[in-house]
């Protein structure tokens, strides 16, 4: 039998039978119209049309890339002509697309690649897309869409579970306006830049009051939704390029049969950007920018002119038992040019020295001058125990999650890490962050927590005192302990380690805010932001408390504000915007944000901020605290 590999549209009418049934004569008409006005979209993306049977029909493309495009434009067409249709008599079409082998028999297709496809399309709603696993690994970078997971599906007659991806509605909105040569709107450069927003909303206690008291749990991971990871004055701007090479990570795609394996992948994402950073002749966006394109099909032009960059490395990972392939590939942003692409099959324990080749090789095509201590360092084997690395690179997926129960198993992953290698310096900072955050949301409120929290961050430095991260968890743990001129010291070690270190640059400036050197703060946050185009919130909070300190009020007010809408339930944005207010005598506003920040800490008081806030003078102290009760704080 003859037999190949073709990309499957399937697609039939939802309802056909109760249309039928109302009346026949006007179901065929409209039937015969939408078949014919399909049949026009498949021949014009090079597609054939295999079978149309009854309301189904079957089409064949070469290129999976033309099959979806098609399928998005002929559900557009759909639309628009179900538009002059009443409700009852829309004639609307599933369709599902897969990528596979199949039998050829004259002009017919048999075989679990055609099953697959028809399976696939039972999943999609009225005049919806789904595709298969296969289909979404080859389109996904592709075209500007917008996709959701829907899970492994167990479909009728076949073995094994399909993994199944939704495209969503009006997808191709940005695909037509690079034809015509338009900017794409805003909102779809929103849509595309995150998932459903986690709030922090609801936690009790004071402790959050501080502002950026939730640094731990807000730095170290990517942001969450386009309200929190999005500035807020820069949409749609493209930022000006650095005065020296720039680069992007973005999130590297597993491509493994289990989508759990992503950990994997974004520990490599991770891994890579950790690298280059470290490198002062070169200019890396932090990894929460970069994370907020995971899972999103972009254009390469996009991403430089919204991120400020040159260049950007994207790539994918496969893992399967003790073997992983790497395909990685830089590309010129302004022109969407490969400068290199590779693809590397090595054995497991040889990942990091992978990771080393991809890095080298950027240094070399950028013709970057290294350092002598940049030479000796970049990617380095951070432990002989393999087993110890994947249970970091898990704890690092569960601390992301931000949840209470997510913080517990990412310590006990993290934990178990260095019970396998005591030695793992990344571990005993993965370990400390975990233990911070319980301290700072009052998930556990033993004072040893703390005091564990310090120890742990002093193993980390004292394993790696090379290692950028370990010394900004023990500048965290100083400030808890209002040990300022050692916090300063800490995080200024790792910004001389770690030039592109976005959240030591961030968190220096925060700790200045606390020192009583606000005007030195406001530059160091900027250039954080610089960094991290799609900062935390806390980033812009810290602006704000230094214009504050400053007395710049209106300026804090303004950029407050915009901190209180990327996210109502962050604390510290409204304890801020209270004091300003009250600075300024404007009573009215600043009863209203006093209702706010009781909403999100039904028990905060004066004696609660008297306690958690790090200014180092006692003066500050207690003007914020004079500020806070003229506006009616208790």
């Amino acid at each position: 039998m003859e037999r190949k590999l073709t990309a499957i549209l399937s697609a039939d009418v939802k309802g056909y039978s109760r249309l039928m049934g109302e009346d026949e004569e006007a179901t065929i008409r409209t039937l015969t119209a939408y078949r014919a006005a399909m049949t026009t979209r498949i021949q014009q993306q090079r597609g054939r049309v295999v079978d149309s049977p009854g309301d189904n029909l079957l089409a064949e493309f070469a290129s999976v890339v033309d099959a979806v495009r098609c399928a998005v434009e002929i559900q557009q067409d759909l639309k628009a002509q179900n538009a002059a249709l009443p409700d009852h008599r829309k004639m609307e079409f599933r369709v599902g697309i897969n990528l596979g082998d199949v039998v050829v028999e004259g002009e017919r297709l048999y075989g679990d690649g055609v099953n697959i496809a028809a399976r696939v399309e039972s999943l999609a709603a009225p005049g919806g897309i789904c595709i298969s696993g296969t289909v979404y690994e080859h389109v996904e970078n592709k075209l500007v869409l917008t996709y959701e997971y829907l899970g492994e599906q167990t479909v009728k007659n076949i073995a094994k579970p399909v993994r199944v991806w939704r495209i969503r509605g009006e997808e191709s909105e940005r695909e037509k306006s690079k034809v015509n040569g338009q900017k794409a709107p805003v909102e779809r450069q929103k849509e595309r830049r995150g998932s459903i927003a986690k709030r922090v909303g609801g936690v009790a206690g004071v402790a959050l009051i501080v502002g950026g008291i939730g640094t731990v749990l807000y730095l170290s991971r990517p942001p969450l939704s386009p309200r929190d990871s999005a500035p807020i004055t820069q949409e749609a701007q493209a930022l000006p390029l650095p005065d020296k090479p720039s680069i992007v990570v973005l999130p590297f795609v597993n491509m493994s049969e289990d989508p759990k394996q992503d950990y994997f992948s974004d520990g490599i994402t991770e891994d890579l950007t950790t690298a280059l950073s470290q490198i002062a002749s070169l200019f890396v966006i932090a990894r929460n920018s970069a994370f907020t394109y995971k899972g999103k099909a972009v254009k390469i032009q996009d991403v430089g002119k919204e991120l400020g960059v040159q260049y950007v490395l994207e790539g994918s990972v496969r893992k399967a038992n003790d073997q992983v392939r790497i395909t990685a590939q830089l590309v010129e942003a302004a022109t969407d040019s490969h400068l290199w692409a590779e693809r590397y099959d090595r054995p497991l324990k040889d990942i990091f020295a992978l990771q080393d080749e991809i890095v080298q090789k950027i240094v070399t095509t950028l013709k970057l001058q290294l350092t002598l201590r940049e030479q000796g360092y970049l990617v380095r084997k951070t432990t002989d125990t393999l087993e110890a690395y994947d249970y970091f690179l898990r704890g690092l997926e569960a601390f992301n999650r931000a949840t209470q129960e997510a913080n517990a198993q990412a310590r006990q992953l993290f934990e178990k890490a260095i019970e396998l290698d005591p030695q793992y310096a990344e571990a005993y900072v993965g370990l400390s962050r975990t233990l911070s955050g319980e301290w700072i949301m009052l998930w556990n409120q033993d004072p040893q927590t703390l005091e564990r929290e310090f120890v742990v961050a002093q193993r980390a430095v004292a394993l790696d005192d090379s290692l950028p991260v370990a010394h900004i968890v023990l500048s965290y743990a100083y400030l808890w302990k209002k040990q300022h001129e050692q916090a300063i010291a800490s995080v200024k070690r790792a910004i001389a380690l770690g030039p592109n270190e976005a959240e030591g640059t961030a968190l220096l400036g925060f700790i200045l805010n606390c020192v009583g050197q606000p005007e030195e703060a406001i530059g160091l946050i900027q250039k954080a932001i610089r960094l991290n185009p799609r900062y935390p919130y806390n980033f812009i909070n810290w602006l704000g408390l230094a214009y504050v300190l400053t007395r710049r009020y209106e300026e804090a007010i303004a950029t407050l504000q915009s901190a209180t809408l990327r996210n109502p339930n962050f604390p510290p944005p409204h304890l801020h915007l209270l004091v300003s207010y009250s600075e300024l005598g404007r009573d009215v506003e600043a009863r209203a944000e006093l209702a706010e920040l009781l909403r999100v800490i039904p028990n905060d008081s004066l004696e609660g901020a008297r306690r958690v806030l790090p200014f180092k003078d006692p003066a500050d102290l207690e003007r914020y605290l004079v500020a806070l009760r003229k506006a009616g704080l208790k």
